[in-house]
């Protein structure tokens, strides 16, 4: 029997999302998209769960759509049809509408996603990467957007993305030239947080992974998340209004009081999201 196209694996409150194409550099096909769907999902509702990273099998992170959909799609063309919006994401609870989108559901997961790139990320695959709350990659990690080579355009919410990621000027230089971009230049530019030797890479995402799900509390984590995405679709205003009805909320959670307890008695945290 073949593997699941998404690998789906819980330890230490961390949950790992594989995407498990290796022989295709993890291309996408629809397996892989309701797969990853149903992992994050999964991961969302999980109690267990503090903390998710996403990474690839094997060489690559994911190269994009796989080239025989866009073969298939070039000689017979796609239906508007194929690109309705899916059902709403089944995350315990309300989601904002632009996160409602067949992948701009990543900011609706109340918990931080790490995308640990390995290998390639072209075109959707750096979609996804894009719609972590972080980046770290591997030196072995290339990132292209791929779509102007293509006939394509940017996809997704990619404009938006990394507009906000490197800046208008990188982001029209990625998504025009679709050249090829090395972990190095992604980090001084913007696009991931930190480019590591390609050997410490898994070391080093799991090793801040499991310090987010111990040492700090997951209330925090899920409306700083809520914050944070907000804040790139409102003004200062609307930013300053949200944290003066949140901080009220956190200052009589019993987060907040183990928060104290914890460092006034010198110990390690108990938190539990409450």
């Amino acid at each position: 029997m073949a593997e699941p196209a998404v690998l789906y694996d819980v330890k230490d409150r961390v949950a790992t999302v594989t995407l498990n194409r290796p022989d295709r550099l993890n291309a996408f096909n629809t397996e892989m998209g309701a797969g990853l769907r149903q992992a994050m999902e999964t991961a969302a509702r999980d109690a267990e769960v503090r903390v998710i990273i996403l990474t690839g099998a094997g060489r690559g992170f994911c190269a994009g759509a796989d080239m025989e959909r866009l073969s298939g799609a070039a000689s017979s063309g796609v239906s508007s049809s194929a690109r309705d919006t899916p059902p709403p994401i089944d995350v315990g609870g309300p989601v904002r509408a632009d996160f409602q989108g067949r992948f701009s559901y990543f900011p609706a997961i109340p918990k931080p996603i790490i995308g640990a790139i390995n290998g390639p990320a072209a075109g959707l695959g750096l979609v996804f990467a894009c719609y972590c709350d972080m980046r770290f990659a591997g030196s072995d990690a290339v990132f292209t957007t791929a779509f102007a080579r293509r006939g394509l355009i940017a996809e997704y919410g990619l404009a938006w993305l990394l507009t906000r990621l490197t800046g208008p000027g990188h982001a029209a230089d990625l998504l025009f030239s679709a050249r090829r971009v090395t972990a190095d230049e992604a980090e001084r530019i913007g696009l991931v947080n930190r480019a590591v030797p390609q050997a410490e890479l898994v070391g080093m995402v799991n090793t801040y992974a499991r310090e987010l799900a111990t040492a700090v509390s997951p209330r925090s984590l899920r409306v700083m998340k809520r914050q944070l995405w907000e804040a790139m679709m409102t003004g200062l205003g609307e930013s300053v209004e949200l944290a003066d009805k949140e901080m009220p909320l956190s200052l009589n959670c019993e987060d907040f009081r183990e928060g104290v307890a914890h460092f006034v008695e010198k110990r390690a945290p108990r938190f539990t999201g409450r």
